[in-house]
């Protein structure tokens, strides 16, 4: 990079307070000079001092505020209108598969720290019998679809700077477990300097600034920045199916759902599970200001996370659970020009170089990280579906070591799932007390997508006996 260049990048830097990210300048080698140069020239400094005023100094924004009412739900059909509409949706959502307009969006960019397991979080080891990764259970899925409705799903899989090359290399070294390399795309997602208490950023090497990711909401932006869109457009694709790597139940490209957000000409919509008490700690999807909106469990009022109606149930019960259904056209639509989602902040700890050159951990958070959700589109929509699903079936994430949406956990509701399968396919297997299939069964989607399908696979005489794996 020439000098005047160079010049150009840290006068700005200047200009904007941050000039001690070149503090060590003199140490740097010509690469490591390189380095800090290209990544402080791909920072939106107009961008970090608008977040720095209104997240930060002055602390203005507020995310929640207003007129709260619930939103309308598609609710788990139990009449017969109901299950007609819903057939109606499915049928719809099919047509729809078949004719190519559906693409695939995973979120994929975190890494499995929590669970002790070192790489990217959808290599992780799901399968209860099996182990398959994340990957390849996801994978599957997809590909039993593109052969049931004779189809292709392009699948579009958003990494991240920490994850990306061992998430490519493992897709790579795995013959994309049976998919086509050229409909699969990967693309990284954006990143954003974190700031302390005054705003300034963190060095976390003397050639290097602190940056997180920039939330899911990013995923909107990662789409048009890396061509993605217009890769879709290209496609004919009309819908996206977005989700995220660590639910094991994940009910990919679901017909019905893509049917009710098309019938209804819907450009974002949204699957919710009942909470299971008030106090469960998940967003709910309510009617802000008459606009539908995801209400963070932190900023729902306790006099409205605890309301209830006259049959008892509650009155916000729809829990987010991060599935959706999102138009391309609106994509293209909320990305086309300056317009950014709102941010939210998180104090946290954050370990970086003080100007002595130590490397410091410090015991209390110490900056504040700053990301976009994805669910903040929803208020910018004309129409909007929300449909209810049951959580047994289609919802069972791997976030925690131990206890709750734990590996241990997820393992077994997939057993569950389908001992559920095979018994609603006319087999006979048996559950405990706690609703847990008794013995051990794993069941590939390649082998059957649904109970239909297994029941045509089977003989008639078969009999579970404890330990199944059918691939």
């Amino acid at each position: 990079m020439n000098s005047s260049r160079t010049i150009q990048i840290r006068d700005k830097a200047k200009h904007f307070g941050q000039e001690h990210i070149f503090r060590f300048w003199d140490e740097l080698n010509d690469k490591s000079r390189r380095n800090l140069l290209e990544q402080v020239e791909n920072i939106d400094f107009e961008l970090m001092e608008n977040l720095r005023n209104d997240y930060i100094i002055n602390r203005t924004i507020n995310h929640f505020s207003g007129e709260l009412e619930p939103a309308p739900i598609i609710t788990i059909p139990t009449t017969n209108t109901q299950m007609d509409k819903a057939k109606q949706a499915k049928a719809e959502g099919e047509k729809l598969l078949s004719s190519g307009k559906v693409a695939a969006l995973l979120v994929a960019g975190g890494q499995g720290t929590r669970l002790g397991f070192d790489g990217p979080k959808g290599k992780y080891p799901a399968g209860p019998i099996s182990s398959k990764s994340l990957f390849q259970m996801h994978a599957e899925k997809i590909l039993a679809l593109n052969r049931k409705y004779n189809t292709t799903i392009p699948w579009f899989i958003m990494t991240s700077e920490a994850n990306h090359d061992e998430t490519v290399n493992y897709f790579s070294d795995n013959k994309y477990f049976g998919l086509n390399q050229a409909d699969i795309y990967f693309f990284t997602q954006g990143m954003i300097p974190a700031m302390d208490e005054k705003g300034l950023f963190f060095l976390e090497k003397k050639d290097h600034i602190f940056c997180n990711p920039n939330g899911h909401g990013g995923t909107l932006y990662a789409l048009r920045d890396n061509d993605c869109l217009a890769e879709m457009k290209r496609r004919g694709i009309e819908e996206i199916f977005y989700f995220q790597v660590d639910n094991t139940l994940i009910n990919i490209c679901d017909p019905c759902f893509i049917g009710y957000h098309h019938l209804s000409n819907a450009e974002m919509s949204s699957k919710v599970v009942a909470k299971e008490d008030p106090h469960e700690k998940v967003g709910v999807i309510g009617k802000l200001n008459g606009k539908i909106a995801v209400i963070e469990y932190s900023d729902l009022p306790k006099d409205a996370m605890e309301a209830r109606n006259a049959d008892g149930k509650l009155k916000y019960i729809g829990g987010s659970i991060a599935i959706h259904m999102i138009k391309r056209a609106f994509v293209e639509q909320m990305t086309a020009g300056d317009f950014s989602l709102p941010y939210h902040v998180a104090n946290k700890k954050i370990n970086f170089i003080d100007e002595n050159g130590n490397y410091v951990q410090p015991e209390k958070p110490n900056g504040f990280k700053l990301e976009m959700f994805i669910f903040d589109a929803l208020p910018y929509t004309k129409n909007s579906v929300v449909m209810e699903i049951v959580r047994e079936d289609e919802f069972s994430p791997i976030k925690n070591a131990e206890g709750q949406d734990s590996p241990q956990t997820a393992k077994q509701d997939l057993m569950n799932y389908y001992g559920r399968m095979m018994k609603q396919a006319g087999f006979e297997v048996d559950f405990d007390e706690n609703g847990n299939l008794k013995g051990l069964l794993e069941i590939s989607p390649l082998f059957a997508l649904d109970a239909e399908e297994l029941k045509e696979k089977l003989d008639k005489n078969f009999r579970f006996e404890g330990n199944l794996i059918l691939e």
